[in-house]
């Protein structure tokens, strides 16, 4: 049903009783992309389907095709996220952009001109240490604009254990945590062996020569032996607050 008169069929069955809400949405028809010159197809009802818009990946695009993005994908919905965005995209986002703010040290640019609504959850956002924190930093913005309180703890690394045995009320007062470590790696593993919360495990490209980037915490950190730990990809801290907050949202929604 694309037509109008479909569109009125439905909603008269709603208004009679005959449709539920979440039926007649599945009789909608699918929303038409949002094309955007030559170089990009957006995906304009990703709120409506996934809690969140589309957020923009900036490597490998050009300031102006960021910046075009962003206006598009704002005006659309009142939120943008850019993530890898380097000086010149967050010039160009903020110019384009009404309200656009920037974090340089965790290479993000992003815009929200919603009105305010309660909070959905906390999450933690943990670092091994302070090299960690514009992974850790990525995730928290991104779960606070998906209307989460972002608590961060920060520099409480295996090689001192009794910093993140300090902060274990913090942790346990969390709906998901991120845990954002380098080096070998571990501290996801010993946060979830704490805490009852899911733990979403983040391998930073921080780390001496056998680190491999990444590859050793990634390695380590998917051959966790504590339950409940998520492992996404090497500095995607991005993927991890996105998770948490979808974790932490679902929590608050059954309590």
């Amino acid at each position: 049903m694309t037509d109008r008169s479909g569109l009125l069929d439905i909603l008269t069955r709603v208004s009679q009783g005959k449709l539920t809400p979440q039926e007649a949405a599945k009789l909608l028809p699918a929303p038409a992309a949002g094309p955007l010159d030559d170089f990009a197809t957006l995906d304009l009802e990703r709120a409506a389907r996934k809690g969140f818009p589309e957020v923009v990946f900036g490597t490998g695009k050009t300031p102006q095709q960021a910046a075009q993005i962003a206006a598009r994908l704002f005006k659309h919905s009142g939120v943008v996220l850019v993530t890898r965005a380097d000086d010149a995209m967050r010039e160009e986002v903020m110019r384009k952009v009404p309200g656009a703010k920037e974090n340089s040290y965790a290479r993000l640019v992003w815009a929200d001109s919603r009105p305010p609504q309660p909070l959905s959850g906390r999450v933690a956002i943990v670092t091994g240490g302070t090299s960690d924190l514009p992974v850790a930093e990525e995730a928290a913005i991104a779960a606070t604009l998906m209307g989460c309180d972002a608590d961060r703890i920060v520099d409480v690394g295996v090689a001192g254990l009794h910093r993140l045995l300090a902060q274990l009320p913090r942790l346990r007062e969390a709906k998901s945590i991120v845990v954002a470590a380098g080096m070998e790696g571990a501290l996801p593993s010993v946060v979830a062996g704490l805490v009852a919360a899911p733990v979403i495990a983040v391998p930073t490209s921080v780390g001496y020569g056998a680190s491999f980037g990444g590859v050793a915490a990634l390695l380590a950190m998917l051959n966790s032996c504590a339950p409940g730990v998520a492992v996404v990809n090497i500095d995607n801290g991005f993927g991890a607050g996105y998770l948490a907050a979808v974790i932490a949202g679902a929590v608050r929604a059954r309590q």
